[in-house]
């Protein structure tokens, strides 16, 4: 019977140990602190505990090791049902990057040239117009195109385009036409979209836009199928994305994680509108796909690794290259950030007063969901969460708390 227990503590022994080195090595690869990104945790927990968010998932990636993976809270408050790893989130502008890459996969096969006019492949853009002063939208007159747009400007949000998401009139009439008005189809938007006023010169600022519906019209037009066949066929089902997607079956809607909003208290509740998961039509690049964040860590981890994943390319490391650096010269935007080909690009850490890398480069989603990709340190970092106003709160806590971590 000695004998028996003698052999059992060493088997035991041998077992920690093992869990011991192995742990030791995965740090080693990661070269991030397990202790440290408990404060990342422990801070997201406090959150839901005060009743500011409902629950999270968050997930790292270092040196291409996953590094952390982490459910919060619920995803729904009043069912208390808890939050999954395979949670979908309807992601909105994280489908921006997405659909970029897309695009670039055409302009990789000679589609186009950046510098191309969009007019000559959407010729309704030929006779685009200028809001003399924004502010005042159509009524306060508008002017000629002083250049043509041009495909590159769509991608940095630089063509003078906007999404309808500010305070001029402009923006009231763009969020009317494309969004409050019923189109059969992405084209049918884009058409629209062509004729509603510009909110500034193409080439002369950063306005944020829904450009990408652009894209995604000339994804089409380029390839003759629908974006959702495109992005299936050519980038969803290769890099094994299977819950990223414009509709949801029945199984994957099971998993979708409840929008949430504040009521006129400040009180977190179940938002009164639900994302439809079904019977979706129009295709966009502006927003429109749901997804998990083990989805999105696939293409994350694609880009990170210079366009190619288990032995597949997707794009050229060069074109990747010139997707995430800074395209927009000396274009303000806020303060450290410039902006690539549909990606947030880090430009100066200290004007950003934040942690990070520069040439970091990032997005994020309206119902708060965040993603940054850093080369320098080889770090993927996602958070959804599924909460609605969009505040980039969350986005500057999962900086902070993510490189705390590094050792």
């Amino acid at each position: 019977m000695f004998k028996n227990q003698l052999r059992l503590l060493f088997i035991a022994f041998l077992f920690l140990a093992n869990g011991a080195l192995a742990q030791t090595l995965h740090h080693e690869k990661t070269k991030l602190s397990t202790e440290r990104l408990e404060r990342y945790d422990s801070y997201l927990q406090n959150e839901v505990d005060q009743g500011r968010i409902a629950g999270a998932v968050s997930l790292i990636f270092s040196n291409g090791e996953k590094a952390h993976e982490k459910t919060i809270g619920y995803s729904n408050i009043e069912s208390k049902s808890a939050m999954k790893l395979d949670q979908i989130f309807y992601i909105q502008s994280m489908t921006k990057p997405i659909i970029t890459t897309a695009f670039m996969m055409l302009y990789e096969e000679g589609y186009f040239l950046l510098n191309d006019p969009l007019s000559k492949y959407i010729p309704e853009f030929k006779d685009a117009m200028v809001a003399k002063d924004a502010k005042l939208g159509t009524a306060g007159g508008l002017e000629p195109v002083a250049s043509p747009i041009r495909i590159h400007q769509l991608m940095s949000h630089t063509a003078g385009l906007s999404h309808g998401l500010g305070q001029s009139e402009v923006d009231k009439e763009v969020i009317k036409g494309i969004y409050y008005t019923a189109h059969a189809d992405i084209e049918s938007r884009v058409k629209t979209y062509a004729g509603l006023p510009l909110y500034a010169q193409p080439g002369e600022r950063w306005y944020y836009s829904a450009a990408p519906d652009i894209l995604a019209r000339l994804i089409e037009v380029f390839s003759g199928m629908t974006v959702e066949e495109f992005l299936q066929k050519r980038l969803l089902d290769p890099l094994g994305m299977p819950d990223t997607r414009y509709n949801l079956n029945e199984e994957q809607a099971s998993r979708m994680a409840t929008l949430h909003s504040y009521d006129e208290t400040g009180k977190l509740i179940v938002a009164p509108r639900q994302t439809p998961t079904t019977g979706n039509k129009i295709f966009a690049g502006a927003n429109g796909l749901f997804s998990t964040a083990q989805d999105y860590a696939r293409f994350a981890l694609m880009m990170s690794n210079g366009g190619e994943l288990d032995g597949k390319r997707y794009l050229s490391p060069k074109t990747v290259e010139i997707m995430t650096i800074n395209q927009i010269g000396d274009i303000k935007r806020e303060a450290g950030h410039g902006f690539g080909f549909g990606f947030g690009v880090m430009t100066d850490l200290a004007d950003a007063k934040s942690l990070g890398s520069e040439g970091t480069y990032y997005w994020s989603g309206a119902y708060c969901t965040y993603f940054f990709i850093d080369p320098k340190e080889n770090l993927i970092s996602i958070l959804m969460t599924q909460t609605a106003p969009f505040s980039g709160f969350y986005e500057q806590k999962m900086r902070q708390l993510v490189y705390q971590a590094i050792e």
